[in-house]
């Protein structure tokens, strides 16, 4: 596996951006790509997936869930609810003295089956001003989040909809495990769109890139996990963790109004301690009292620009 392999989950699932219309998957088309890098163990993955010439939508939808659910067990374990709260409530403090008055929205980006929205909701006690909106292009995806969350009578909402644009646009964007999907001008786009929404803030988890990623991916993913897309693309993720400095470049693009820093983000000699990194975006005006905010933690905080 090398980074420019793209994650078979990528493939197999095409979705319009403007119309969030679901466009038809080319068997053809997903065997030429796989094929072009050399991916024989993402071919057989594939070619469990029914439909013929084009991929049946049901059957893809299936993999994807399936995927999505064995994929929490990894949020679950590495503690992401925790380590986006940790973050998270000095922020909202922050943005409560900043906007006295108005309703906080916190909108996940690609937020999949929503783990983490539906863990902040159940633990985080981030208060009744606080909204949480989960967005994703998949409805399968969507409606599995929501049922989970009405079945944990979480206050929590999930939309088939593009997260930037929304009615009302999002106070902080988070995301988790989505930024290694994203390569040159798309990452850079990913961060000038939020930007551009005039949110004040964004918190983005994700796997950080080190020698140690790729080979306690694959031993998690094989010990905890049957689902082969899962195991596969679980690997692939971590070889795909962007490094600290293509991260930093993309997300301080000339031009936009926030400034960012990394969390957890400087090399460790033992980076089994610290298997994620945190992209942290505010508005100038709200970076020393977070700073101030965050206490002895603003130490794992590298400087902002």
């Amino acid at each position: 596996m090398r980074p420019d392999w793209p994650e078979l989950s990528d493939l197999i699932l095409d979705t319009d951006p403007v119309t969030l219309e679901r466009r038809p998957v080319s068997r053809a088309t997903v065997h030429a790509v796989l094929e072009a890098h050399g991916m024989r163990a993402a071919r057989r993955i594939l070619d469990r997936i029914g439909g013929g010439d084009t991929l049946d939508p049901n059957e893809v939808d299936g993999v994807l869930v399936r995927a999505h659910a064995e994929l929490q067990r990894l949020a679950f374990e590495f503690r992401n609810g925790e380590r986006g709260l940790m973050l998270l409530r000095p922020l909202l403090d922050v943005l409560r003295r900043d906007r006295a008055g108005r309703p906080l929205r916190i909108v996940d980006i690609g937020c999949g089956m929503g783990f983490l929205l539906r863990w902040l909701a159940a633990h985080g006690r981030l208060g009744a001003d606080v909204e949480l909106v989960g967005c994703d292009f998949n409805p399968t995806l969507i409606a599995a989040a929501q049922a989970l969350a009405d079945e944990e009578r979480l206050a929590v909402e999930f939309r088939v909809a593009n997260a930037f644009t929304l009615e009302r646009p999002a106070d902080v964007y988070l995301s988790s495990g989505v930024l290694h999907h994203f390569r040159g001008e798309d990452l850079d786009r990913f961060f000038g769109m939020q930007a551009q929404t005039g949110a004040r803030a964004m918190l983005h988890l994700d796997i950080k890139a080190s020698w140690a990623a790729p080979l306690g991916a694959w031993i998690f993913h094989r010990a905890r996990m049957r689902e082969p897309l899962a195991q596969h693309d679980g690997v692939l993720s971590a070889i795909r963790a962007h490094p600290r400095d293509a991260l930093l470049a993309a997300a301080t693009g000339a031009g936009r109004p926030l400034v960012y820093a990394l969390f957890d983000g400087r090399p460790s000699p033992l980076p089994i301690l610290r298997t994620l990194n945190v992209v942290v975006g505010l508005h100038p005006s709200l970076v020393d009292p977070y700073v101030e905010g965050l206490g002895p933690l603003s130490a794992r905080l590298e400087a902002f620009a």
